[in-house]
């Protein structure tokens, strides 16, 4: 894209223009959160069973005393040598909001379908500290529309993004939340995919803001450039 270079007045005059578009696009945002906070709650009734760390704990035990949970499903399948590039871009992000969203009565938590061991390992070696279980042997991972059986994936499509759809790996990624009430039931309140987790990646919010933006537009597709943090010198 040609740029024009003009004087400082013509700058602003174009900077003080975008700034109403902006404002506005802050304003439908916080429509769409007010929105989004507005949906009815599900109850969870399956006792999914995880995993981790702590030894094996249910759902609610991932609260970790906290009244809000969101959890982020991590494309890693059983046998994966290594997690999906592109979720492990996003998981850079996690471990500095961890300690924030912890003062807003918000436990984030991982979940992935490989076993233990194997995601103890690639979390190793990525270095992260969050907390990270395991969903394999539960329906967590399918009922939350997050990973697909050979049954399904040998029909052409998958229910994926709440549409069905082409999905080209039997791991998709995700976001759930839950609240637990007063009675200690715990409620689905909202489930995000695709596009709509770009709001996590701090990084895109940077390019954003660039002169060059994500310059994505050249790519086979647009995350063609990510590679797990310790593979870029390579």
């Amino acid at each position: 894209m040609q740029h024009k270079v003009v004087s400082q007045n013509e700058w602003l005059a174009a900077r003080k223009a975008l700034l109403a578009n902006e404002k506005e696009f802050t304003k439908a945002r916080d429509q769409l959160s007010a929105a989004r906070q507005a949906l009815p709650w599900v109850k969870v009734e399956k006792n999914y069973v995880f995993e981790g760390p702590n030894g094996r704990e249910t759902l609610s035990d991932l609260f970790g005393g906290k009244n809000q949970l969101m959890v982020y499903h991590f494309m890693l399948g059983p046998g994966w040598a290594q997690g999906c590039p592109s979720c492990s871009f996003l998981a850079d992000h996690f471990d500095g909001a961890v300690i924030h969203l912890a003062q807003r009565d918000v436990t984030l938590v991982v979940v992935s379908r490989a076993p233990l061991a194997e995601i103890e390992a690639y979390k190793k070696r990525m270095g992260w500290k969050f907390k990270w279980v395991s969903s394999f042997g539960n329906d967590f991972n399918h009922d939350f529309h997050v990973s697909f059986t050979p049954e399904q994936k040998a029909r052409g499509k998958v229910e994926y993004n709440y549409t069905l759809t082409e999905f080209p790996s039997e791991e998709a990624p995700g976001l759930s939340a839950f609240i637990k009430n007063e009675a200690g039931e715990v409620l689905h309140t909202y489930s995000s995919y695709a596009r709509g987790l770009d709001m996590l990646v701090g990084t895109y919010h940077f390019l954003d803001m660039a002169p060059k933006g994500r310059d994505e537009d050249a790519l086979p597709w647009s995350m063609a450039w990510v590679r797990r943090h310790d593979e870029y010198g390579k």
